[in-house]
């Protein structure tokens, strides 16, 4: 059995200060684990972020490559952890091996890409504009940009991946990156798998001698109103329930000093799925879909909560033939007793719905989740039916038939912001419907084509994001290496001499980077 202290860890120390005790449970039986948490007392969080704030100046200061060596450390500490760890995140969150050994290595195949970030420095964006006689009709400014880290970040644990959206996870990798020391709020469904993350990302600090306060983690509920409130805290990452992320967006705007929140909330990720690619492969398309309803017990962010098809005797066939795959997947164990109480209230408030059809899908049986498929009529979506809204967390989806391709943008045009809308479609669907797409970049932040959205890739082009409530800001991404530039703001140096410009702007090119000099883009020192 892991060694679990349970207490808060603040300025590389534990605290254990309060007296109210936490359990973790096991996801397969509901029953507490032999771990014990100490709750954060508000003096614990006040301090947590008060060493963090600390630990900034000196952190963000250090060379890329330096920040760079941490992340690599962090991520070769998460990959040496043992069977033991992997047996604590399963009992944690019912997840089995093979999910659970993937999703280290995202983990840690993310803070190798930020290190690389890191290494490459055009997340600097370094800009130079010198006040050269041939530019300019009047005398101006040596101008020169780059970008620094905003500061002490808040992350929120998720509760569906306790590795890669959790403590080492893609918010907390993206801070660090900046140069932001981070205050981690672990998530009550994996504390323990929190725990030893921590410890990991501690004995890193302490191998590439990191400041005191660089990471910090606290555990229990109600702390993060005090987090996000919290003065020294200047932006926040948060993956979870559109509620969740909605009360810390308004805390945050609330604030004397309002500072930005980046939420992942809600997204039913639409699947159109078009004629000609029906009539050719029909039963293809219905086995793929069901795999990815069902996949993780349809606790992806991505899960493919709604499906659009033009209404034909093919589309009919369609219907039935993912009801049938979907009748033949078993039953799977959620990750906790919320996910599947929350789960079997959405599925409950489907059957009820007098204009939504039950099609297919066993009974919930006991602790375990049973895949569903409704059928909607398209006039809810137009109308704007906030049930076919709202995201259902489970491997449960709803097929909503429209007469033709005006009442197909109609019910896209009433949809939300999502993170993923896909086209099923052969070369004629797309020209047949070539408005489709200039539609859906209007409401998605990636558009698949003839793929499922269960699967996000950690590179540089990928985009987890999209318009609210998908997320809180559109501009962003939470995966991929543009989420370092979520924790980044800009500073302007004018007429600044040499000696105190930072390396990336000044006139030797120390490190070597990619700049923007005065409209080139160039290596060159100057």
């Amino acid at each position: 059995m892991p060694q679990i202290v349970g207490h808060n860890y603040i300025g590389g120390a534990r605290s254990a200060a309060g007296n109210e005790v936490l359990f973790s449970h096991a996801a397969s039986t509901g029953e507490p684990l032999p771990y014990r948490f100490r709750q954060a007392t508000a003096e614990e969080v006040d301090a947590a972020a008060n060493a963090a704030a600390q630990a900034y100046p000196r952190f963000r200061s250090l060379a890329p490559a330096r920040r760079a060596e941490f992340l690599d450390a962090i991520a070769s500490e998460l990959d040496a952890l043992d069977d033991r760890f992997i047996q604590l995140v399963s009992e944690e969150t019912a997840l089995p091996k093979p999910r659970i050994l993937g999703e280290r290595g995202r983990t840690s195949g993310q803070l190798r890409l930020f290190a690389q970030v890191l290494r490459r420095g055009d997340y600097l964006g370094a800009r130079i504009d010198r006040a050269l006689p041939e530019r300019q009709p009047l005398p101006r400014a040596d101008l020169r940009q780059y970008r620094i880290g905003v500061g002490p970040v808040a992350v929120f644990g998720a509760s569906n991946f306790p590795l890669a959206f959790s403590t080492a996870g893609g918010d907390t990798a993206a801070a660090l990156a900046a140069g932001c020391p981070v205050v981690f709020k672990a998530h009550s469904g994996h504390m323990a798998t929190a725990e030893q993350v921590a410890d990991a990302i501690l004995r890193a600090a302490e191998r590439t001698e990191m400041p005191k306060g660089v990471f910090n983690m606290i555990y229990g509920a109600g702390v993060g109103e005090a987090l996000v409130k919290h003065p020294a805290i200047q932006a926040v990452g948060f993956t979870g329930s559109l509620k969740g992320g909605r009360a810390l967006c308004d805390m945050a705007a609330a604030r004397p000093q309002p500072i930005p929140v980046f939420a992942e909330m809600s997204s039913i990720n639409p699947v159109l799925v078009l004629p000609q690619a029906l009539h050719n492969r029909s039963e293809q398309i219905a086995r793929e879909l069901a795999g990815s309803v069902v996949l993780g017990c349809g606790q992806f962010c991505t899960n493919p909560g709604l499906v659009i098809g033009l209404r034909s005797p093919a589309f009919d066939a369609f219907r039935e033939q993912l009801a049938a795959q979907l009748e033949q997947q078993a039953p799977q164990t959620m990750l906790n007793s919320s996910t599947l109480a929350s789960y079997n209230r959405a599925v409950q408030a489907l059957h009820e719905h007098p204009g939504i059809r039950h099609v297919a899908g066993k009974p919930q049986q006991g602790r375990q989740a049973a895949a569903q498929l409704f059928e909607a009529d398209v006039r809810l979506l137009i109308d704007g039916e906030p049930l076919l809204q709202e995201e259902v967390f489970g491997p449960a989806t709803v097929l909503v038939a429209v007469a033709d391709a005006k009442a197909l943008r109609q019910a896209l045009d009433a949809l939300h912001g999502q993170l993923t809308a896909t086209l099923i479609a052969e070369a004629a669907d797309l020209d047949a419907h070539a408005e489709l797409l200039p539609l859906l970049e209007q409401k998605v932040g990636r558009v698949l084509f003839n793929g499922y959205p269960t699967g996000v890739e950690v590179c540089d082009a990928m985009v987890h994001g999209g318009p609210y409530p998908a997320t809180s800001d559109a501009r962003g991404t939470s995966v991929g290496s543009l989420a370092i530039e979520r924790f980044l703001r800009p500073v302007c140096y004018q007429n600044c001499p040499d000696e105190l410009l930072p390396q990336a702007l000044q006139n030797a090119n120390p490190l070597g980077i990619r700049r923007l000099l005065d409209g080139q883009d160039s290596r060159e020192a100057l």
